[in-house]
């Protein structure tokens, strides 16, 4: 069993076949700070904000707001809502459904133009802007320096992933393509079939049926075998998280699927690749897939890797 599976993971980790999706570059939490700034007509466009379960969204303004000026739909799916002289912070509960869009209102003390805030919070199952700053006024030089430097950061890390992605697809397949990118870096591969030990949570888009874990020198990989629950439209996974019981997230690489789970098919294989330094811990992990729309969501818990 472990060679069998051993092996199936190293033609997944490599083949170049087309069903092999990367992960789409999303800002991670608490990875840069966005700048919202305000208008005193009615052009502007409303601004859209993500916003997940569990995760905090903060909002600094740069002017007093009215802590009873503050209305947000669907309040009662957020589990905290602490607002501040010119704070606000919201930390959505899993009452809200990956998708929602609800309107958040927020009022200016001063009487000033604009006399209030609109922005739209939108659901993503697992992704959030961590920090959000608002501007009703001239922002100062500083501020634009630090939004050219965060750029200037972002611009270096997609600079670096795409040399890592332009190295991997030079390299051969096979075991020999492993040994060039320096995957396997003289470890191998551990492998741990962890179906027991993985919970599921309720209403996913899919049942587990079997879940194997697997670590090399740099990456590690989750291997998740998944039966329809009957659903008239087919499922693919398009994005995958991997979180830490303490908010850490591993990098995660790319998702590959072996076919839609459709309503007449079982045991449909998601293969989720990350990076992972050589002393990461073991975990636990919560793993969640989602697909297209971020409607439609499988979350496991309690993954660990050997």
């Amino acid at each position: 069993m472990h060679h069998s599976v051993s092996a199936v993971l190293l033609s997944l980790l490599l083949s170049g076949a087309g069903a092999a999706l990367a992960q789409s570059p999303v800002a991670s939490v608490g990875l840069s700070v966005r700048r919202i700034e305000l208008v005193s007509d009615d052009t502007q466009p409303v601004a859209e904000v993500a916003v997940s379960p569990g995760l905090s969204t903060v909002f600094i303004f740069d002017s007093e707001v009215s802590r009873e000026g503050v209305t947000l739909e669907g309040r009662e799916r957020f589990a905290v809502l602490d607002a501040g002289l010119s704070t606000l912070r919201l930390v959505p509960s899993e009452k809200l459904s990956p998708g929602e869009r609800l309107k958040l209102t927020v009022r200016f003390l001063d009487g000033a133009a604009p006399a209030s805030a609109t922005i739209v919070l939108v659901s993503h199952p697992a992704r959030s802007e961590a920090l959000i700053e608002v501007y009703r006024r001239k922002r100062g030089i500083e501020t634009y320096q630090e939004e050219v430097r965060q750029a200037r950061l972002e611009a270096e890390q997609y600079k670096e992933e795409n040399a890592r992605l332009r190295a991997e697809r030079s390299a051969p397949d096979g075991v020999t393509g492993l040994i060039a990118t320096s995957v396997l870096d003289g470890r191998g591969i551990e492998f741990r079939d962890v179906t027991e030990g993985v919970s599921q949570v309720p209403g996913g888009a899919a049942a587990k049926n079997f879940v194997y874990a697997y670590r090399t020198a740099r990456r590690v990989a989750v291997e998740v075998h998944l039966n329809s629950r009957g659903d008239d439209q087919p499922w693919t996974a398009v994005g995958a998280m991997l979180r830490g019981k303490a908010n850490e997230e591993l990098k995660v690489l790319r998702v590959w699927q072996s076919g839609p789970l459709a309503p007449d098919s079982t045991n449909q294989r998601v293969v989720v690749e990350a990076e992972a330094a050589s002393k990461f811990p073991q975990g636990p992990f919560t793993l969640k897939l989602w697909d297209a729309d971020g409607r439609r969501t499988v979350t496991l818990g309690n993954v660990t890797f050997p």
